[in-house]
């Protein structure tokens, strides 16, 4: 069974390396690059000044680290900077049901109001909130008998 994942890795030293508007198109142009290449699944996602969430699903033939390197790595390379971009690593938690799915959509869809960088989710451009970026449903095993889990309700 493909497992699904909430991560999370900050930039080297918490630098708001995406607070540049360039910085943070090709970030995207990767992230969801790798995703048109069905390295993962990508179902919901916020890229914030200094760190990206996300819950993805990495193919059958794609490990969790492979998939978070593809990100990782495919931005350092196309950035060309002479210093690094991440800290080594990346925090992880493995989706165990339908409300855990649910729950970690509102933190990636809340990160951005919290940090007080939009009123609401769906005006930050830099996040899956909106609805303006091509995303992989949920597995069947996370969604909710309620109704679909990842849409955001008013």
């Amino acid at each position: 069974m493909e497992q699904t994942y909430f991560v999370t890795s900050e930039t080297a030293q918490r630098t708001t390396v995406f607070q540049s508007a360039g910085a943070a198109d090709l970030f995207m142009d990767v992230l969801l690059g790798y995703r048109r290449e069905q390295r993962y699944l990508l179902h919901e996602f916020v890229l914030m000044p200094d760190r990206f969430h996300g819950l993805i699903t990495p193919t059958p033939e794609v490990s969790l680290e492979r998939a978070v390197h593809f990100i990782k790595g495919g931005f350092s390379f196309r950035l060309k900077s002479s210093v690094p971009v991440w800290q080594a690593s990346f925090t992880n938690h493995g989706i165990r049901d339908s409300e855990d799915f649910e729950r970690y959509c509102e933190f990636i869809w809340a990160s951005p109001v919290r940090s007080g960088l939009a009123p609401k989710p769906e005006d930050y451009l830099f996040s899956s909130a909106g609805g303006r970026y091509e995303l992989d449903p949920a597995p069947e095993r996370l969604t909710s008998h309620l109704g679909v889990v990842g849409q955001i309700t008013a």
